[in-house]
Parts: C-alpha cells; sequence; structure tokens
C-alpha cells in the first residue's frame, strides 16, 4: 500500500513507520504543524508539537530513507481542538483535547488530504489494533499491552477510517521492546521520554492558559442548599471531582473535605459537597458514534425511539479502569442519546468527558458525557 506515517518526533511512531517500510509498503513521513508559533524546545516529557519535535521526526524519516514533508494543519487545529476545547470549559464541562485532535485533525483532516492524493492508509504509533471481524467488517480492539493501550483515545474513529487505519504497534507486548528495536534502527528518538499533558499547554496550567484565553469572572462557591461559601477566580477554571484550590477556609460541618459537584456557568455558580454525592450510577451522552459495525441492538429501535439494552464495559478516562454496564440508545427530536447504567457507582465524572463502550477487547464507539447523576433505584441487581 502507500502509506502516510504521521510522524510525531517520537519514538512510538518512528518506530510505527520503520515497520510499515518493513512490511513492504510505499511510506511517506509527514510531520503535523499544529501552532504558527511552535515552541523550540520541550520541557522534559511536557508538550508536543515543537520544532524540535519536527527535526526529531526529519531524522527518523532521514534514517528510514523515506520522504518528509511538514504539514501546516494549525488552522484546523485551532478551530477543531483549541477553539473547540475553550468552548466546551465556558460551557461549564471538562474536554479531552486528545480525543478531538485524533477525530478532527489525525483521522479527518489527514485522512482526508491523504486519499485525495492517493494513499491508501494513514499509519501511526498508537497502541490499539484493527481486525476483520467474521462479518468482513473492520473492528477496533485494545493492544496486546494493556498498560499502553491507547484504544479509549481513538473511540471517534468510524468505520471508513478504520478501513484506512494502520497501527503497526497493536501486538509490540511492551514499550520498552519498541525503544529497544528503535535503538536498534540507530533511531535518536529512542530515549526520548514520552510527551503527556495537553500539547497546546505545555506547561500544565490549564487555570492559568483558561485566564489567558476567556473571561474569567469571580463568582459564588456554594453548597447543594444553595448557601455560599467562599468566592471563585471563575467557574470554567474548576472541574467536576476536584478537591484543591477551592479556598473555602471554612470547615464543612462534618469536618471531611469538599469536592466540586457541578459547574454552573449560567448563575457562575460552583457546587460543592461531601465526597459521598460525586457518586454516579447512570451517564447520558450526545453525539455516539460506532467504530465499525454498531451494536445489533442499535440498528433498529423500538417504536417508542428506544434500543434494546446490551451489556458492555464502560471506560471514562485513558487511564481509568473499564466498568461493568449496560447501555442503550434513544432518539430525542431525532438526535441519538447514548445510555448507560452502571453495575457500581463512579465518582468524579463531569458532562464534557468522553465514555467509551467495550465488549471484551472490542471497542463499540463513544459519546460526549452530556449528564452523569445518581439513580440507585435504576440499577439492576446481578
Amino acid at each position: 500500500m502507500r502509506v502516510l506515517a504521521a510522524m510525531s518526533g517520537g519514538v512510538d511512531s518512528a518506530v510505527a513507520a520503520a515497520r510499515a517500510v518493513d512490511a513492504g509498503h510505499d511510506v511517506t513521513g509527514v510531520h503535523l504543524a499544529l501552532s504558527r508559533t511552535p515552541g523550540t524546545l520541550r520541557t522534559g516529557a511536557r508538550g508536543c508539537c515543537t520544532i524540535e519535535d519536527s527535526r526529531d521526526a526529519w531524522r527518523a524519516a532521514e534514517k528510514l530513507g523515506i520522504p518528509y514533508y511538514v504539514w501546516d494543519f494549525s488552522e484546523r487545529f485551532q478551530a477543531d481542538v483549541v477553539d473547540d476545547f475553550v468552548a466546551e470549559y465556558a460551557a461549564g464541562r471538562t474536554p479531552n483535547p486528545c480525543m478531538r485532535c485524533n477525530e478532527k485533525i489525525k483521522f479527518a483532516a489527514l485522512l482526508e488530504k491523504a486519499l485525495a492524493l492517493g494513499f491508501d492508509a494513514v499509519c501511526t504509533g498508537h497502541y490499539a489494533k484493527v481486525v476483520t471481524g467474521a462479518d468482513g467488517h473492520k473492528e477496533l480492539h485494545r493492544a496486546a499491552d494493556w498498560a499502553k493501550d491507547q484504544s479509549y483515545v481513538l473511540g471517534v474513529l468510524t468505520a471508513e477510517q478504520l478501513e484506512h487505519a494502520l497501527f503497526p504497534l497493536a501486538e509490540t507486548p511492551s514499550k520498552a521492546q519498541v525503544r529497544a528495536e528503535a535503538e536498534q534502527r540507530g533511531l535518536s528518538v529512542a530515549k526520548k521520554p514520552d510527551s503527556h499533558d495537553i500539547c497546546f499547554i505545555p506547561d500544565g496550567d490549564t487555570r492559568g492558559w483558561l485566564a489567558d484565553h476567556m473571561e474569567l469572572e469571580p463568582g459564588q462557591i456554594v453548597d447543594t442548599e444553595g448557601h455560599e461559601l467562599g468566592e471563585h477566580r471563575g467557574a470554567q477554571a474548576y472541574t467536576v471531582g476536584q478537591r484543591r484550590g477551592l479556598h473555602i477556609g471554612r470547615p464543612a460541618p462534618d469536618g471531611k473535605p469538599r469536592f466540586v459537584l457541578e459547574i454552573r456557568p449560567r448563575t457562575n455558580e460552583v457546587v460543592v459537597g461531601p465526597e459521598a454525592l460525586l457518586a454516579i450510577d447512570v451517564m447520558e451522552g450526545i453525539r455516539p458514534s460506532w467504530a465499525g459495525l454498531p451494536p445489533r441492538e442499535v440498528q433498529a429501535l423500538r417504536a417508542d425511539g428506544r434500543s434494546e439494552e446490551f451489556a458492555v464495559t464502560v471506560q471514562v478516562r485513558a487511564h481509568g479502569d473499564p466498568a461493568p454496564a449496560s447501555a442503550w440508545l434513544t432518539r430525542e427530536s431525532g438526535e441519538p442519546r447514548l445510555h448507560v447504567r452502571l453495575d457500581e457507582s463512579q465518582r468524579g465524572v463531569a458532562p464534557g468527558q468522553t465514555m467509551v463502550l467495550y465488549q471484551g477487547t472490542r471497542v463499540l464507539g463513544q459519546a460526549t458525557i452530556d449528564a452523569a447523576y445518581a439513580d440507585r433505584a435504576a440499577v439492576p441487581a446481578r
């Protein structure tokens, strides 16, 4: 195949490109410039997409003997990832920019351009697996190394995108093996630290970054009964489950810590309360999508617009544990809405997060959490 290898400048994407070459594909490397003013150097493992990263990607491409280009996707990244990040926080939600980047940039804008140029597939260094099911349709599965598995952030991929996705690291048993292979191949990124944190907030100070990109107005911190407990510096800079940085001063009646329970952007209030109130049993998600053929239950809704329930495990964080649950789909005013009822309560789930559904190792699909609440009476005995 003609393969376009997305090369971030890290060890995973470099080894993935090398394996694509070894497999006999006609490989071209491309680095995505996601900022018009990228930083020159990274700070340890913080951030990515710097000038240093583009040079590391170029060195890897040179070593592999493949063509290499830098494509400017900064405008798309600004609109689809950065602006979306700000808008979600302004609405009182907690977004996942890595999900949006995979959805809108790496497997939408990049794949669209790759196909237009005659490439057959886009290759990345993600730890995930694409397999062909018994019915002949492509499926997304967890990687062999569950500790490095990145199928969660790829849960936004569609059936068509999976047809053109190549993940050469799928069966690799450990990251240590990838680094050892990079060293054997003479790739200079073999010992380069993994990047973490949000790439456009390399110092990790999300609150400070938001203060520079949106208007944060002081408001009231209140309890669940509406009693004023203190003042915040901007409701959008808080997230559900947060404990530190509340600066209330006055202790709770029971002497236990308070946690953020809700963000109310319309009234500019932050609601706090005991940790027990963070427990939720039901999640409702908007904009659901399916990673391959949708589950049989949602392909034909009942007369009341509701699907039959189906058993899943659900994951709400990139490195979270999958939790057993039941799921079903409804259509309200024509818009699909995904419902999940957990077998056991979870804490700290915030609107704006992504819930990804699994059956075994297979990724079924995902939705953006719009509501999460306690509903113990609705949880069946099992």
